[in-house]
């Protein structure tokens, strides 16, 4: 079973320990993600999936493993997501009784690809999981982050690619003047 990742962040430039057997295609299917995560870990407003906000494109990639339970093992690791989680990496086929998300099997069944994995963390705004900020809160929140924390938050906006072209990221480039890098993550091996 050839298994893909679909991906839309930091994953683009940073896979590790996901290991590729492709480089990043950008035709990924369009889904409703957007700068609505605040990070554990990061200073950062990270994209998550978040219905209710306009479908933008994403990218793929081959996974170099034909197990399912390994490539969601895989991505959860690199995800930091801890294991008893498994609502927060989604797969088609799904696991655990969840859904398949239609616009993914469709987009699936367009390219042939068996089987498929993601990110499913929830939006999370001032510590409530599944609250996504609105724009001018995102927007606050990140224009208050000093030092090093503003230098690496900036440089998560910035390195998401061009085209994932959401509307909180045109108001953080009107407001902060973060515009995207012009590095290409496509079909690049890492």
């Amino acid at each position: 079973m050839n298994i893909a990742c679909i991906a839309w962040g930091s994953l683009l430039y940073k896979p590790q320990p996901l290991k590729l057997a492709s480089g990043w295609h950008p035709d990924g299917p369009h889904l409703p993600i957007e700068f609505v995560r605040q990070s554990d870990d990061d200073p950062e407003l990270a994209l998550a999936l978040c219905e209710g906000f306009k479908p933008v494109p994403t990218y793929w990639a081959w996974l170099a493993t034909r197990d399912l339970d390994t490539a969601r093992a895989m991505l959860g690791e690199r995800e930091q997501i801890r294991p008893g989680y498994p609502e927060c990496v989604g797969s088609i086929p799904p696991v655990d009784g969840a859904e398949a998300d239609p616009r993914i099997a469709a987009w699936m069944q367009r390219k042939g690809i068996d089987a498929v994995v993601w990110t499913a963390l929830p939006a999370k705004f001032a510590g409530a999981s599944g609250r996504a900020p609105t724009s001018e809160e995102a927007v606050a929140w990140l224009d208050s982050l000093q030092g090093e924390d503003r230098a690496k938050a900036e440089d998560y906006v910035r390195r998401t690619p061009a085209h994932i072209d959401t509307r909180y990221r045109r108001l953080f480039e009107k407001r902060l003047g973060w515009r995207p890098l012009r590095e290409s993550y496509v079909t690049q091996r890492v």
